[in-house]
């Protein structure tokens, strides 16, 4: 196995969940409701979630609008396919430390500051997760038909086992998958979501991240239970 993208590009160049500016960022919670996207049929959904319970499928009122506006701006015949919202804050902790778990066992060299900023690449640490505030989505995009695209990876793929392929300005995907990010990135980003570089299928909308990656003064949306 190659080395970790931590100590090569692109991650260099990325600032990570677990910088500390991220987690000085003030929230000032607006309050808005978490929603079903399920209900309004605006978006595909994943139907291999649904086992999981309804708290996947839930955002925050704000983002759907945006994510529906971005699904207007698709050309025609493609569609947004929504994976995964709201994550409960004990689920996410759950997925931090199962990853953070993995890095210890492949790096035992690695100090504890090391392995929290490594697993900050694939999943949020709990305290400042997009996810868990309901203000993050997972997606990509999909044919008419419902059909998955190829974006380059797999979603979800960690940056091991892709050789760094997730990160979303990888070199090593084909000319296809980086077409296809190119148009998911350029119509939620007019939406006006942001995504986490390491993740080309992780786009958000008033939490800690996105005030930080826009230069607005303080987060909308705080860690929320359903």
């Amino acid at each position: 196995m190659t080395d970790s993208p931590i100590d090569s590009d692109p991650a260099d160049a990325i600032v990570l969940m677990s910088d500390p500016k991220i987690a000085a960022i003030a929230v000032r919670e607006c309050g808005e409701p978490l929603v079903d996207v399920r209900l309004d049929g605006a978006l595909l959904c994943d139907g291999s979630r649904e086992d999981a319970g309804s708290a996947f499928a839930h955002l925050r009122e704000g983002v759907l609008e945006r994510l529906r506006h971005a699904q207007d701006s698709l050309p025609g015949g493609l569609r947004l396919l929504f994976v995964e919202g709201y994550r409960p804050p004990a689920l996410q902790r759950a997925y931090f430390e199962e990853y953070a778990q993995e890095l210890r066992a492949l790096h035992p060299d690695w100090s504890a500051e090391r392995i929290h900023t490594a697993a900050s690449r694939y999943v949020s640490p709990p305290g400042i997760a997009p996810h868990s505030a309901g203000a993050a989505v997972d997606l990509t995009l999909a044919d008419a038909e419902g059909r998955e695209l190829d974006l380059g990876t797999p979603m979800n793929a960690s940056p091991e086992e892709s050789a760094g392929a997730c990160y979303t300005g990888a070199g090593n995907i084909s000319s296809e998958a980086r077409e296809h990010r190119t148009v998911l990135g350029a119509v939620l980003t007019a939406a006006g979501l942001v995504n986490y570089p390491t993740e080309w299928w992780h786009w958000s909308y008033g939490d800690r991240y996105w005030a930080l990656a826009t230069g607005h003064p303080f987060a909308l949306y705080g860690a929320k239970d359903l």
